[in-house]
């Protein structure tokens, strides 16, 4: 399904409230606020289809009472509407609810409203017209950075939970970064926290009032990357139905957050390198040279140093991203920082539900301590939010943990290591042992995408495409 609209400008604005679904999946509720009956039913079918719920409604004022009185994740907001506007629904919002991540959706005609939506706040726009596909990759990327968000602080730094230790180094090393515009290269295994570290720096320098916009490497198919860049013009290629900005111009004067930059392949990584050393780039089906002022904040979960040496990662490219490297480390390697991010995630799950903070009983605590979190924070939210589902009464005990946390780990793969039979490759076996793994976790999750990720230790986007790659498939939706 594609969907455009004449001029007009959607936002989502995203809250933390929400309810469990089937199989304990977390149900995010949307919020439609949009004067036209078609676009409504659009959006309303759509993200059905995608698991979001939607309720809709016609105004801006029915849109704030709305929020007052019922429990929503997602906010959509059409920027044109008969009461007031969609920008100024938004003001609204970020006064009240400051910690709520926005998207934005747009036609080439509303720059001028993509811009203004951008400072106010706006973590991410999708140019129309635009696909379920993309709306809901969109949706679920600024959800998880809604998800780490917190209320506005006087500092940036209040949003990192932590219990002293090594991230009190990483707080020290962001605070000096953020002083400069030098290229920040921040690693890490997936669920750490890297973009909230990039957010911080963004928020804490000179640049703090303009744009911090995303880009993830890693949800974008390679022949869309180019065009999100750097945008293109009408024509450029089959379906460019309207033009398109590009994030860089999006960014212009801000932040432009690239993650999973590991993932790029050749050709992008030299065109990424010729912008960063001209500052100019060439839209798709251009050759108008575009000049933008951007701070660039890098991130990735491989290590590139390796992929250097593989030829797999152009070295001056690395060099150029890497000017200053901020790893952040696994929360098994920082566990002062479990219980403050439990209690942090249970203050707001108590705040989104009305209800008192849940506690933790002694048997959960020693096994959340001694639990190696291959997730990472991001697995450690989920099990705060399953676990406060499941409690019965005002504790979490450890029979309310995944189970998995309970030394149910997965099994370990009984393929010999030492030479395989002749005929077998060294490939063909590892992507044996890959299904093996994927399939388990699947299993044990229910085929719960996002559930099985936190298991694997991987976002949900590369258990997507790792699955694809696989032929892996839920055998429940298969015809019989």
């Amino acid at each position: 399904m594609v969907v455009t609209r004449g001029n007009s400008t959607l936002g989502f604005i995203l809250t933390l409230k929400g309810n469990m679904g089937r199989k304990g999946a977390r149900v995010h509720r949307v919020l439609i606020v949009d004067d036209e009956q078609g676009v409504r039913s659009v959006l309303t079918e759509m993200l059905k289809a995608g698991g979001y719920p939607a309720e809709a409604v016609a105004e801006g004022r029915e849109a704030l009472r709305a929020l007052r009185t019922t429990s929503f994740d997602v906010m959509i907001t059409d920027v044109r509407l008969p009461d007031i506007s969609g920008l100024e629904l938004l003001a609204v919002v970020r006064d009240k609810y400051p910690w709520l991540p926005v998207i934005v959706i747009t036609g080439y005609a509303t720059i001028d409203s993509t811009i203004k939506a951008m400072r106010l706040g706006a973590v991410d726009y999708i140019p129309k017209p635009f696909t379920r596909d993309s709306v809901i990759a969109s949706l679920e990327q600024a959800l998880q950075s809604g998800l780490a968000a917190v209320r506005k602080t006087d500092s940036p730094f209040n949003e990192i939970i932590h219990g002293g230790g090594s991230m009190t180094g990483v707080i020290e090393l962001i605070d000096k970064v953020s002083r400069s515009d030098a290229t920040v290269l921040i690693t890490g295994e997936s669920g750490t926290g890297k973009e909230l570290v990039a957010r911080a720096i963004h928020r804490q320098g000179h640049r703090a009032r303009q744009p911090f916009v995303t880009v993830n490497f890693g949800a974008l198919p390679e022949g869309l990357l180019e065009s999100e860049l750097f945008g293109h013009t009408r024509g450029a290629y089959t379906g460019a139905v309207t033009s398109s900005m590009g994030r860089f111009r999006i960014a212009d004067g801000g932040t432009l957050f690239l993650d999973e930059v590991g993932n790029m392949s050749t050709a992008m990584q030299v065109k990424l390198l010729r912008v960063i050393q001209e500052q100019e780039f060439s839209p798709v089906g251009s050759s108008d040279l575009v000049k933008v002022d951007v701070r660039l904040i890098t991130a990735t979960n491989l290590d590139l140093e390796q992929a250097v040496s593989r030829g797999e990662f152009r070295e001056d490219l690395y060099y150029r991203l890497n000017v200053i490297e901020i790893p952040i480390p696994p929360l098994r390697e920082r566990r002062e920082d479990i219980m403050p991010l439990a209690g942090h995630f249970l203050a707001r799950i108590a705040e989104t539900t009305g209800k008192k903070p849940l506690t933790l009983s002694a048997g959960a605590v020693a096994a959340m301590q001694e639990y190696p979190w291959p997730g990472n924070v991001r697995e450690l939210q989920n099990a705060m939010e399953r676990a406060s589902v499941l409690s019965d009464g005002g504790e979490i005990t450890e029979s309310d943990l995944p189970v998995r946390m309970s030394g149910s780990a997965l099994p370990t793969p009984q393929t010999p290591i030492l030479p395989p039979a002749a005929g077998c490759s060294l490939p063909g076996m590892l992507r044996d042992i890959e299904r093996q793994q994927i399939t388990e976790a699947l299993r044990r999750s229910g085929w719960v995408r996002s559930r099985a990720a936190a298991l694997l230790g991987m976002k949900r986007t590369t258990l997507l495409a790792r699955m694809n790659s696989l032929g892996i498939s839920d055998p429940s939706q298969k015809e019989g």
